[in-house]
C-alpha cells in the first residue's frame, strides 16, 4: 500500500475536488454574471473561429460550448476559459488543405490524448521555461496571421489555394472582384467603427456582439448580397467516434503533435495571465491543467468540434467581470448552449464578413506595440528572440516559433554566461598574504608556481577557451587551478578539467586543484578529475596549504641543482 501512494497522491492532484467550489456560496452571483458576461464576448469568436478554421461557425460554436464545459470542470485553473482560438486556427488551415476538414476532428481526439499524457508525465511546469520574449513574439506573430486570414472573408472572396497565410491573402487580393467586394467591406469597417468607438462611450458593453448585430441588421434592411454563417444546427451534435485505420492516424500524427504542443502552450500560458490578474485566487495547477485540456479536446472531438486551448481574451474577460470559481466558465459554455437551442436561425443570418471585422481588431489588439518596443529597447538579445519568434511565427507555423525562439533565447543565455566567466592568473604574494622581499626563498620559488582563478561556469559553451588558455602556460613547476568560484559545472567542464590536468603534466607541471565545491566533487570524481591529478593529496580547501605544497613540489625539483 505504502507503495501506491504517491501514485494516488499523483491520481488526486490530477482530479476535480470539492475545494475548487470553495468561493461559490460568497460569489456565485458575480460568477453567474461573468459567466453571461463571457459568453456575450465568446459568441462571436467562436463563429469567426471556426469560419476562420475552414470547418464552418457551428463547429466553432460546438467546441466553446464542449470543450469549455469540461475544461472548466476537470482543468487546473479556477478562472480559465475554453474554447477555439485564433491560435489553433493557424494551425488547423494547413490541415484542412491537407486532410480535409474531416481530419479536424481526428486530430482534436489525438491531440487530446497526448496532452492528457503530458499532463500524467508532469510536463506542465516546462511552460515557466518559456521566455517572456518568446512568449511576447509568438502572440504578435498570431495576430499578424489572423488578420491576414480574415482577408478572404473580409472581401466575400474564395479562400485561394495555399498553407501560408500571406501567400494565400496576396494570392487572394489578386483574384478579388472589386465591384462585388464593396458591401462585405463597408460592413468590416461598420463593425471595426462599432468595437473601437464603443468601449470609449460607454464601458462595460459587448462591443463585438453589439457590432455583429448592428452589421447583421444593416445587411438585411439593405437586402445586401453577401455571404452569410448559414444553417446552424439546432442542437448539439451526439458524440461519435471518427472512423479511423492506421495510415490515417500515422498521416495526422505530425498534424496531432503540433495541435498537442500549441493546446498545452496556450492553455498554460492564458491560465498564468489569469494567475497573474487575480493573486487572491488559488493558482493553477499546471498538470492537471493539461489532463483537463486533453479530455476536453477530446470530446470536441468526438462532437465533430475543433482542438481547443485556453482563451487569453476570454478568460481576462472573465477575470476582469469578477469571476471566483470555475462555475463562471461553466456558466459560459451554458448560456451557449442555450444560444444554440434557441437562436440558431437568427445566428445564421450573420455576414461573415462582420466575423472577419471581429477577428481583425481581435488580430490587431494582440499586437502590443508597447510590449514590442520595450523588449527592443531591453537589449539585443531580447530583440532579437522577439524577432526572430514572430518572422517564424508568420512565415512557418507557432510550434516551430517556438522551438526555434526558446533554441535562440537558450544560445544567448549561454553566450552571456560564457562571457561572464573568466581564467585569470593571480599575483601569489597578495593572495597568499606573504610578504616577499627580494632574496626570501619564497619569491624564488613562486617563480615556478602559476595560480590560476576560474570564475563562473566551466561549462560545454565555454571549455575551448580555458584549453586553449592553459595550454599555453609554461616555465612553472607547478600550476594551482582555484576552482571555488566555479558556480556552474557539467559534464563537458569536468572533462575539460581533465584534459588541462592530463596536458599539464605531460608537460612535466604538477597540477594542484583548491576549493572544488562539494556539489561538484561527484561530477569530478565520476568523470576522472580526481584520478587525472594522480595524488589524491592535490586536491585541497585552502590556498595556504596548497602554496605549501607547491613550494615543497618545487624544493625537491631544484634540489639536484642546490647540491651540485
Amino acid at each position: 500500500m505504502t507503495d501506491l501512494a504517491p501514485v494516488v497522491r499523483r491520481i488526486r492532484a490530477l482530479a476535480p475536488h470539492r475545494d475548487d467550489y470553495a468561493d461559490l456560496p460568497r460569489s456565485w452571483r458575480a460568477d453567474l454574471l461573468a459567466g453571461v458576461t463571457v459568453a456575450v464576448v465568446a459568441l462571436p469568436l467562436a463563429l469567426g473561429f471556426g469560419v476562420a478554421s475552414g470547418l464552418g461557425a457551428a463547429a466553432g460554436l460546438v467546441t466553446a460550448v464542449v470543450a469549455g464545459a469540461i475544461a472548466a470542470v476537470l482543468g487546473g485553473s479556477h478562472l480559465q476559459v475554453s474554447g477555439p482560438t485564433g491560435a489553433m486556427t493557424v494551425v488547423l488551415l494547413p490541415v484542412v488543405a491537407r486532410h480535409g476538414a474531416e481530419a479536424v476532428p481526428i486530430v482534436a481526439i489525438m491531440a487530446g490524448g497526448i496532452v492528457i499524457l503530458a499532463g500524467v508525465l508532469g510536463i506542465g511546469r516546462l511552460v515557466a521555461y518559456i521566455p517572456w520574449p518568446v512568449v511576447e513574439g509568438f502572440t504578435c506573430g498570431i495576430g499578424v496571421v489572423i488578420a491576414l486570414q480574415q482577408v478572404p472573408l473580409a472581401l466575400d472572396t474564395p479562400r485561394a489555394e495555399g498553407e501560408n497565410a500571406g501567400l494565400v491573402a496576396l494570392r487572394t487580393l489578386g483574384d478579388v472582384d472589386w465591384s462585388q467586394a464593396v458591401a462585405p467591406l463597408a460592413l468590416v469597417a461598420l463593425v471595426v467603427a462599432v468595437m473601437l468607438a464603443l468601449p470609449r462611450l460607454r464601458q462595460g458593453l459587448p462591443a463585438s456582439l453589439v457590432a455583429v448585430v448592428l452589421a447583421t441588421a444593416v445587411a438585411e434592411a439593405a437586402r445586401l448580397d453577401v455571404d452569410r454563417i448559414g444553417v446552424l444546427p439546432s442542437a448539439l451534435p451526439a458524440p461519435h467516434l471518427p472512423i479511423v485505420d492506421l495510415a490515417t492516424t500515422s498521416a495526422l500524427f505530425s498534424a496531432a503533435l503540433a495541435v498537442a504542443a500549441l493546446a498545452a502552450l496556450e492553455s498554460l500560458l492564458s491560465a498564468r495571465v489569469a494567475d497573474g490578474m487575480a493573486d487572491d485566487i488559488g493558482r493553477t495547477r499546471p498538470n492537471r491543467e493539461l489532463v483537463g485540456q486533453g479530455v476536453a479536446n477530446v470530446a470536441s472531438g468526438l462532437c465533430g468540434g475543433l482542438p481547443a486551448t485556453g482563451a487569453i481574451a476570454r478568460t481576462a474577460v472573465n477575470v476582469r467581470a469578477g469571476a471566483r470559481t470555475r462555475v463562471a466558465a461553466l456558466t459560459h459554455a451554458l448560456v451557449l448552449t442555450a444560444i444554440v437551442y434557441l437562436a440558431a436561425p437568427l445566428v445564421g443570418r450573420i455576414p461573415l464578413s462582420a466575423l472577419a471585422g471581429v477577428l481583425l481588431v481581435t488580430s490587431a489588439r494582440m499586437v502590443d506595440l508597447p510590449t514590442a518596443r520595450a523588449i527592443c529597447r531591453s537589449g539585443r538579445s531580447g530583440a532579437l528572440v522577439f524577432g526572430v519568434t514572430l518572422a517564424v511565427t508568420v512565415v512557418f507555423d507557432l510550434v516551430m516559433a517556438v522551438e526555434v525562439g526558446v533554441a535562440v533565447a537558450a544560445v544567448l543565455a549561454l553566450r552571456a554566461v560564457a562571457r561572464s566567466s573568466g581564467l585569470h592568473r593571480e599575483p601569489l604574494a597578495e593572495e597568499s598574504g606573504d610578504r616577499l622581499t627580494a632574496d626570501d626563498e619564497h619569491a624564488l620559488l613562486h617563480e615556478h608556481i602559476a595560480v590560476y582563478r576560474i570564475d563562473g561556469a566551466l561549462f560545454f559553451a565555454d571549455v575551448r577557451r580555458f584549453l586553449d588558455e592553459l595550454a599555453l602556460v609554461s616555465d612553472v613547476r607547478v600550476v594551482v587551478l582555484r576552482l571555488g568560484n566555479v558556480r556552474v559545472l557539467d559534464a563537458s567542464g569536468a572533462n575539460a578539467l581533465v584534459e588541462i590536468v592530463t596536458d599539464l603534466r605531460r608537460r612535466g607541471i604538477v597540477v594542484l586543484l583548491k576549493g572544488l565545491r562539494p556539489e561538484h566533487r561527484k561530477l569530478a570524481e565520476g568523470i576522472g578529475v580526481l584520478d587525472a591529478l594522480g595524488e589524491p593529496r592535490h586536491l585541497f580547501d585552502d590556498l595556504d596549504d596548497a602554496l605549501e605544497h607547491a613550494r615543497s613540489h618545487v624544493r625537491r625539483a631544484h634540489a639536484p641543482t642546490r647540491m651540485g
